[in-house]
Formats: C-alpha cells, sequence, structure tokens
C-alpha cells in the first residue's frame, strides 16, 4: 500500500484508484517493486503477484505479461471469458487514468485497433466453432493406423519387413495424435475447457504416454511470447546446443561465449535436433516432470498407454523387440515433430521480449506453408502458423477462412506475411542456423 501512495496514483470515482503505464511498467516482477506483479486487461488493473503461482495455466504464463496490457492474450485464450473474470474480480486494483491510452502509447493504436475489429469480424463469421464430425473422423484415422500396425505383426510375424511397416505406422499414429491433443489442449474442439481437458488427458496421455501438465505448461509460454527469449521455452536451446536469431547470436559472440562450435550449428542439427529430440529428451523428461509436480493423474494416464502398447506387441516380439519397436517409433515422430514444429518458427525473428502488440508479436514469429491435402494433414494444420498463433482456439478446420483477411490486414499495414513451400520451409531452418552462426563467429572472433 505504501508504495501505492508513493507511485502518486488518485482515487477515481467509485474510490477506484486510478494508475498510469509508467506505474504498472514498473511491477513487471522487476525493477523498482520486484516482488509486484500487474498487468491491464480492458483497460483494468488487476495485481496477480500471488494469484499467478495460482493461475490455471501456470505461473509463467501470466507473467510474462506483468507490467503490460494482456487484453488480446487474455481474449484468445479464454473460452468463458466471463466465467473467468469473476475470478478476476479479487484482483482488481484500479484503472487506467482517464488520460492514458488502452494500451501502452509505444503500440500501433491503429493496428491494434484493427486487430481486435478483426477477431469481432471472426466470431461474427462463426470461424471459433468446431466441426465435431471433422475432429471425430481424425481420432478414427489414428485409431484405425493404431489398429492395423498390430495386425501387420499379428498376421505376417515379427521378420523385418513387417516389423518396420508397422514402426512406420505407429509413428504416424505418434505424430498424427501429437496434432490432436494440440487441438484438445488449446480449447478447440468443445464448447466447455473442462471437456476439452478430459479428452486431452485421453489423446496426449493414453494415445501417446506424455502429461498433458507439461505440455500445457510449455506450449502456453510459447503462444504468449513466440521467440522471446527467457519467455518462450522453444527457445531455451539457446546458447547451449544453439545460437539461435540474429540479434542473440551477435550477442554471445560478443560476450565470447562459446558452450558449442555454433558455426557448425546446421551440421549437428541432423544429429541433436531431429532424431534425438523426442527418444533421448522427452522420453525422460516427461517422468521427472510428473514426479516432480506430482501431477499423479498425468502419470496414470501415461502409463496406460506403456501398459497397453508392451502387452500389445510383447507376445510377439519378446522384450527386446519391443523395445527396440518403441525406441524406432520414437525416432520417426521425434523427426516428423521437430521439422514441422520449427520450420514456422526458427527461421523468423529470435529476440527478447520487446512488448510489441499481439498482432505483431505473432507475426514475426511464425510463417506459413502452402495449403494442400497432404501439407495439411501431415503438419495437423500447423501450415497455417500464423493464424493459429493469431486465434489459438480457432479450430484448424477454419484457418483456410480466415487467412485472407489476416493477409489483408498485413497488407494494409506493411507487415509480412511469409508462405513457403514445405520443402522451403525445411530448408530455411538449415539456413538460418547456419546464418545465425556465422554472425555468432564473426562477433566472437572481431568484436
Amino acid at each position: 500500500m505504501e508504495e501505492r501512495e508513493r507511485s502518486g496514483s488518485e482515487p477515481g470515482r467509485g474510490g477506484m484508484r486510478r494508475f498510469t503505464w509508467e506505474e504498472i511498467g514498473q511491477r513487471s516482477g522487476r525493477g523498482p517493486a520486484p516482488q509486484e506483479r500487474w498487468l491491464v486487461i480492458d483497460r483494468k488493473v488487476y495485481d496477480i503477484s500471488h494469484f499467478c503461482r495460482r493461475h490455471p495455466g501456470g505461473s509463467r504464463v501470466i507473467s510474462h505479461y506483468a507490467g503490460q496490457d494482456a487484453t488480446d492474450p487474455f481474449i484468445a485464450f479464454h473460452l468463458d471469458k466471463a466465467l473467468v473474470r469473476k475470478y478476476m474480480s479479487p484482483l482488481l486494483i484500479g484503472e487506467l487514468a482517464p488520460d492514458q491510452p488502452s494500451f501502452e502509447p509505444s503500440k500501433n493504436k491503429k493496428l491494434v485497433e484493427d486487430f481486435r475489429e478483426l477477431r469481432a469480424t471472426v466470431e461474427k463469421m462463426g470461424l471459433l466453432q468446431p466441426n465435431h464430425a471433422f475432429f471425430f473422423l481424425y481420432l478414427c484415422h489414428i485409431l484405425v493406423l493404431d489398429v492395423a500396425a498390430w495386425l501387420i505383426i499379428w498376421y505376417f510375424g515379427a521378420s523385418l519387413v513387417p516389423f518396420l511397416f508397422s514402426a512406420v505406422l505407429l509413428g504416424t499414429v505418434q505424430a498424427q495424435a501429437g496434432w490432436l491433443q494440440h487441438d484438445f489442449g488449446h480449447l478447440s474442439v468443445f464448447s466447455k475447457s473442462r471437456w476439452n481437458h478430459w479428452v486431452h488427458k485421453f489423446v496426449i496421455g493414453h494415445l501417446k504416454g506424455a502429461p498433458a501438465s507439461w505440455w500445457n505448461h510449455l506450449h502456453f509460454q510459447h503462444h504468449a511470447k513466440p521467440n522471446c527469449f527467457r519467455k518462450d521455452p522453444d527457445v531455451n536451446m539457446h546458447p547451449l546446443f544453439f545460437a539461435l536469431g540474429k540479434t542473440l547470436s551477435v550477442e554471445l559472440g560478443v560476450q565470447k561465449k562459446k558452450f558449442m562450435p555454433y558455426n557448425h550449428q546446421h551440421k549437428y542439427f541432423f544429429i541433436i535436433g531431429p532424431p534425438a529430440l523426442v527418444p533421448l529428451y522427452f522420453q525422460w523428461y516427461i517422468f521427472y516432470f510428473v514426479v516432480q509436480r506430482k501431477q499423479w493423474v498425468d502419470l496414470a494416464w501415461m502409463m496406460s498407454f506403456y501398459i497397453r502398447f508392451f502387452l500389445t506387441y510383447l507376445p510377439f516380439l519378446g522384450v527386446k523387440g519391443t523395445l527396440g519397436l518403441h525406441l524406432l517409433v520414437r525416432f520417426i515422430e521425434s523427426n516428423w515433430f521437430v521439422w514441422v514444429t520449427q520450420m514456422n518458427h526458427i527461421p523468423m525473428h529470435i529476440d527478447y521480449d520487446k512488448n510489441v502488440d499481439w498482432f505483431s508479436t505473432q507475426l514475426q514469429a511464425t510463417c506459413n506453408v502452402h495449403q494442400s491435402f497432404f501439407n495439411d494433414w501431415f503438419s495437423g494444420h500447423l501450415n497455417f502458423q500464423i493464424e493459429h498463433h493469431l486465434f489459438p482456439t480457432m479450430p484448424r478446420h477454419n484457418y483456410w477462412k480466415v487467412a485472407p483477411l489476416v493477409k489483408s490486414l498485413c497488407a494494409k499495414h506493411g507487415i509480412e506475411y511469409q508462405c513457403k513451400p514445405l520443402l522451403t520451409a525445411f530448408a530455411d531452418i538449415v539456413h538460418s542456423l547456419k546464418d545465425s552462426g556465422e554472425l555468432w563467429l564473426d562477433a566472437y572472433l572481431h568484436k
């Protein structure tokens, strides 16, 4: 209370305190008030200093917007906004002063307003409404492939060709189940959040053997601040394994840091990237995560996958064969997952959080891949990464409908809307790693 009195904020009508953006910006968890975290939603100021630890989406994702306007991410992430606002009432401490803009003065006012108008248009067009038949059929095709993999071993035996064919089918099941759990995790299938959460646990837990809590903890941070170092966990591979982005790579070189020979990272990416991420890192870390955080429900769902897998294949393949099949499936899944998820982000702008508007934040960190039936299926519609990041709860089958509207808004404000062929997107991962590695080396040697 003493801190607020020193800030000079004035009480408004009804006793509501009024704040300036300068005061709010100091409550980011750092700076003059390191223990305080405030954020703004629709001009209302909320103190999340203690609530962030109880935030259902995780403490980090909400803390990433401390000291900032969080209106657009709040709208983007929550289905039942009226219900959420009720829980937010005890956190309300005031509002922006009348002379203060609705968002930080540094942000592009017209762009923010135009995007919010686009959001309203999307809602009126019904593009946030899911087609349940689409997701049901998608689940069915995963289950059919899963059964087909077992039938091949059962009918043809455990010789090399049936073994490899079943592994490819099971790898496909894992990749496609990964895209489907992503839909439920983003609350884009059912109108009720809890329904999405229930089915999410089944898909990611029983079909994939991974914890929903782990995915939620990491993935929503990624969406809140994509490609923002120290806020997006997807770029935490910098600087231990890779030097990412032009700015961060030069910074690393100037600081004379060399955790790896980054000028060769576009080569060793093929070793420690796609083939190794799932089998050598995710495979053990997910168990560490659930045990450390005591996520026993998630652990039970995970174990149901492993019990089913081993009971299914052990009679035909034995212990070594079943373990080998599992490792090969994870290897296939890992390559598929890494190439698809990184083609939209690694070649894009990577830097510290500059607190730009929601639309610009997503566009500078994402790009699209050309639409085709194969590309849509292969990537789980993440070839529409731009639209997915702008509207994370939108059902994926509607991305193509909103894409022309997003392109139009980009053209209006002179923002680049990148869309490329699939193989070009893959190649750009390697090219960007090579470029940032060279930038690091030049700074390391000469600056």
